[in-house]
């Protein structure tokens, strides 16, 4: 739909709006309060725009298995180094839970036999990656509404936060982790769901096993990897650099929308 303003377009032009002010080089960008002003606004238009444009329930566009990358890379870790996590492999998993927790009526733990056995929806979907590469895979899993709505939403919370296995980086405060979030417009969007299988096998290692978010209408650092506890919040300003994400926190756009 070549008539959408698309966020990359936004992107191009807060790029370019931050040239206006003078700044050279990416760190110079990133680092800059007038520029991360200029970058949170282009954002912020971007969101509004996508969704008044195509609704909060378009979806995004699926393809067919003859479509399929021969190869998927696989983004952002590709083996966590954590002793829990090491231990969840050697017994395949099942020992694994999924704690669902935080603002809601029914906190619950599932086991990967749990939520397999739950109704799944399955999608053949682009991942795109901030790092310029895009590749095709199917993704089988439970839809995120569906648990979201079995577990009950107290009426404050407004954020869904994914945490991870996934220890990005060492830090003394946790900060290191890795973890995601989204609104409630994408957290019950249809295509939005935990897979935990990736081109009718279980996920491997590499592509976030046991369980990974798949919330399509979102660049890749959002499709959060090796999943162990799902948060319902009020706000994101308590969790470590108060922007949602491990790489939000780190100067990207929590809404990373395409």
């Amino acid at each position: 739909m070549t008539s959408i303003l698309t966020r990359r377009r936004f992107l191009i032009g807060a790029t370019m709006t931050a040239s206006a002010l003078g700044l050279s080089g990416c760190d110079a960008l990133v680092e800059s309060d007038r520029t991360k002003s200029v970058l949170k606004i282009a954002e912020g238009l971007s969101m509004k725009t996508q969704r008044f444009l195509l609704g909060d329930n378009a979806l995004a566009r699926e393809f067919t298995e003859a479509d399929l990358s021969p190869v998927f890379r696989a983004n952002g870790t590709s083996m966590p180094d954590n002793p829990q996590y090491l231990d969840w492999i050697n017994r395949q998993f099942s020992t694994w839970k999924l704690d669902i927790g935080g603002l809601v009526e029914k906190p619950m733990q599932l086991s990967l036999a749990d939520l397999k056995a739950l109704p799944a929806r399955t999608q053949i979907t682009r991942h795109d990656c901030v790092e310029g590469w895009s590749a095709i895979g199917k993704w089988t899993g439970v839809p995120l509404g569906a648990l979201l709505n079995t577990v009950g939403l107290k009426p404050e919370a407004r954020y869904i936060v994914f945490h991870c296995a996934d220890e990005y980086e060492k830090s003394l405060d946790g900060s290191g982790w890795y973890y995601e979030s989204i609104d409630l417009v994408d957290a019950f969007h249809p295509q939005t769901i935990l897979a935990h299988t990736m081109n009718g096998r279980e996920l491997e290692v590499a592509h976030g096993a046991p369980l990974r978010l798949r919330v399509e209408r979102q660049l890749g650092y959002k499709q959060a990897k090796y999943l162990t506890r799902i948060e319902a919040v009020a706000d994101l300003g308590r969790l470590y650099g108060g922007n949602g994400g491990f790489w939000e926190d780190r100067g990207y756009e929590w809404y990373a929308g395409i």
